[in-house]
């Protein structure tokens, strides 16, 4: 299990029922390159199960294929990973530039 920490912010494309991580430090630059831990639960976990690049994954059919998604974004804790997450901010994103600019708006 990957540990996550505060500064840990998450987005959970509801529709894929897809969570992405983005970690508190280590990511600089644009979006694309970023490093983020996912997770897909439908294969019956929310913890985070993979290191990929963000461009990678926003790639994938099921998100490049599939506008627009209903996005929450949440702050992660361990301990209640199991559970519903709890949405600070929900939004529907029609294309990737929809999200750069939700990221933006959150400052990450």
């Amino acid at each position: 299990m990957v540990l996550l920490d505060n500064g840990t912010k998450a987005f959970h494309f509801i529709e894929a029922d897809w969570l992405i991580y983005f970690p508190a430090c280590g990511n600089q630059g644009k979006y694309v390159g970023y490093n983020v831990l996912f997770s897909d639960k439908k294969s019956g976990t929310s913890k985070p199960e993979a290191r990929v690049t963000l461009g990678e994954l926003l790639d994938k059919p099921e998100i490049s294929e599939r506008y627009p998604h209903t996005v929450g974004y949440f702050k992660p804790f361990a301990e209640s990973l199991d559970s519903a997450p709890e949405y600070l901010e929900l939004r529907i994103i029609r294309s990737v530039e929809e999200f750069w600019a939700f990221l933006n708006s959150l400052d990450i």
